[in-house]
């Protein structure tokens, strides 16, 4: 399904990392503790965190189906360093993107509705061994067939 040759799987994924690195980062800046802002690109430094983006279609109720809503399923996946404050930061994402998502839940009009469905906080296996903490955050998008 495209409009104006892009794609609405490239639209919802540009309006999610907009909100990401618009809104969300904004948010962070004013925390009491240091979060790093997110980036998206070769970015390839410590001093931000590139979450990855994952879209899929996903099944339908016989509702969205009647009035032609497609329906997607989103991840957001941030990985972050084994630090003392990985766990605070990935609390801080957590509530930066369900406060952003709870305010604009249409992504800037490219969703009729965005809901985070899940968040999954994943503690490194052993301690100071390299691994970090990670966040998954999971959304349903529903969009208006074209």
């Amino acid at each position: 399904m495209t409009t104006e040759n892009v794609f609405i799987e490239e639209q919802i994924i540009s309006a999610v990392q907009d909100v990401l690195t618009g809104r969300i980062n904004e948010a962070l800046r004013d925390m009491r503790f240091p979060v790093p802002p997110i980036e998206f690109g070769d970015y390839d430094g410590s001093s931000a965190v590139v979450p990855v983006i994952s879209l899929s279609t996903c099944e339908r109720t016989e509702k969205e189906r009647i009035i032609r809503l497609d329906a997607y399923s989103l991840t957001v996946t941030f990985t972050l360093p084994g630090t003392p404050e990985s766990e605070k930061q990935c609390y801080a994402y957590s509530g930066a993107i369900s406060k952003a998502i709870y305010d604009n839940p249409t992504l800037c009009g490219v969703a009729d509705r965005a809901v985070i469905t899940g968040k999954k906080y994943l503690s490194p296996k052993k301690p100071n061994c390299g691994d970090g903490w990670q966040l998954v955050i999971s959304l349903r998008l529903t969009v208006e067939g074209y």
